[in-house]
């Protein structure tokens, strides 16, 4: 139902001169399904505040609430075009009223945690980039058929807004970032296994995959859970920081589309905080995260970490580790060099990692696993709060080459998750013991003793000579049926 709503966004987007990319599409799109979205929210908490007999006090002022300025309707309920603004009317209002008046909710907000602060936030960090008024006025329109208030919207909704987000993702190198495979992360979350009553965290948030995936697995038994359960799934599990505008905006619709109404989100570059300062009441029992490698961080931000590294994922690991509780379960994913680098700094961090953690399994990936990224990648399991004994790896091989025409598929992990549990010896995985690493280098990067031996090359005269016997032999065997007839 939805999909087709979509398209048809999308293609209004692409004759509009402002939107240039798919990164500008689903941004432009994100900003009008919030609004949108916020409408619904805000009349089904006037309908249940009027069956206990309660008033509501709406968040937005009359004037910019989506029924007055974006779709006025005429008592038929269809679309009042007297008073629904287009054209230059329809741009002049969005640019000069109502993403001013929005981004003031940053500085009237009591904590980062309200629906009132997310406003802010949102509308402080973009601008509208629809040139046209009567491109605009269509898009509201379309938008306007969006349904939030059951379930089976909200789901159907969150599988659209995946979609576009690895489209964007697949349009280049800056949506690339932003978008980990879901199956990936969705096996990541099955091995760590976050509870009711933990709390859950990503560093390097992007779209909110991770965080959108744990709360697809904390409420599959939904009804199961209590009341004040889901309240504390909805409200006091989930955390994560993000340091790129449009990842940000991203992550709060993806979160919002899979049923969490006020994403605990925080808008910062998490490597500017110093580990050292880190309290109990900073740390988490849970983190699954993918943070972006390859990048360079400046000697400042190096500053406020033990092992000084200009390797963005590097320091990022550092941060894990030190705000993950004791006791405390991670799933991260690194680039495959993390394991033998030589630089100091590897070679410093790995053992720091083996040393105050039990990294317990190590999930080698295949390349083109991430498209368009050119780099292979392992996932790092760990517990914190005692030493490394031994290593489960497991080498994933889906047998066949990834790409964007074969991408992973949750199949292809099915192996790994059920496997994970014992952790035995096969042909895909293999256990090394802390015992048979070198400490002066600490390399984890351990090639497969159990990969089946491929059978040597044979000699070409040897394939000859067998080519003329079975030659010999069928002309035998022909006479034989001849000489019977």
């Amino acid at each position: 139902m939805f999909e087709q709503t979509f398209k048809n966004i999308d293609d209004i987007l692409y004759k509009d001169a402002g939107s240039d990319s798919e990164l500008d599409y689903i941004e432009q799109t994100s900003w009008v399904l919030f609004l949108r979205y916020l409408d619904e929210l805000e009349l089904e908490k006037k309908d249940k505040a009027e069956l206990k007999g309660q008033s509501y006090t709406f968040i937005l002022d009359e004037e910019y609430r989506w029924e007055n300025w974006a779709m006025p309707k005429t008592a038929e309920g269809k679309v009042d075009y007297n008073k629904a603004m287009t054209g230059n009317d329809l741009v002049d209002f969005v640019d000069h009223k109502l993403f001013p008046y929005l981004s003031k909710f940053k500085e009237k907000a009591d904590n980062p945690k309200t629906i009132e602060y997310k406003i802010g936030e949102i509308f402080s960090e973009l601008k509208n980039k629809i040139q046209s008024g009567y491109n605009l006025r269509e898009i509201i329109e379309y938008a306007d058929a969006f349904e939030f208030r059951s379930n089976k919207d909200k789901h159907e909704m969150s599988h659209l807004y995946e979609a576009k987000i690895k489209n964007m993702g697949n349009a280049g190198r800056n949506g690339g970032q932003y978008y980990t495979p879901r199956p990936l992360i969705r096996a990541i979350v099955e091995v760590v296994n976050p509870q009711i009553g933990e709390t859950v965290y990503d560093g390097a948030v992007g779209s909110a995959g991770f965080l959108c995936e744990t709360y697809s697995h904390m409420s599959k038994d939904r009804d199961d859970l209590r009341t004040k359960d889901l309240k504390k799934l909805q409200e006091d599990t989930l955390y994560g920081k993000e340091k790129k505008n449009l990842a940000y905006i991203i992550g709060v619709m993806n979160m919002i589309m899979h049923g969490i109404e006020t994403p605990n989100i925080v808008r910062t570059n998490t490597l500017t905080e110093n580990i050292r300062d880190f309290q109990e009441k900073d740390r988490h029992h849970v983190i699954v995260a993918n943070p972006p490698f390859g990048g360079k961080e400046r000697k400042e931000v190096q500053q406020n970490f033990d092992i000084k590294t200009g390797e963005t994922a590097f320091l990022f690991l550092q941060h894990f580790i030190k705000i993950l509780k004791a006791g405390g379960r991670a799933g991260v994913v690194i680039k495959n060099t993390f394991l033998s680098n030589t630089d100091n700094a590897s070679v410093s961090l790995r053992k720091h990692l083996l040393e105050t953690c039990n990294l317990h399994t190590i999930l080698d990936m295949p390349g083109g696993t991430f498209l368009g990224a050119g780099v292979k990648t392992v996932v790092l399991f760990f517990n914190k709060g005692e030493p490394t004994k031994k290593l489960w790896y497991y080498q994933m091989d889906p047998g066949r080459n990834m790409g964007k025409t074969n991408p992973l598929n949750d199949k292809d992990m099915a192996e790994f998750i059920e496997l994970q549990k014992t952790k035995p010896e096969s042909e895909k995985s293999w256990i090394m013991n802390m015992a048979d690493v070198n400490t002066d280098t600490y390399d984890l990067s351990v090639k497969n003793p159990n990969t089946p031996e491929e059978a040597p090359l044979r000699n070409p005269k040897e394939i000859l000579t067998e080519m003329e016997t079975l030659d010999s032999e069928t002309k035998d065997i022909l006479g034989s049926i001849k000489d019977l007839i």
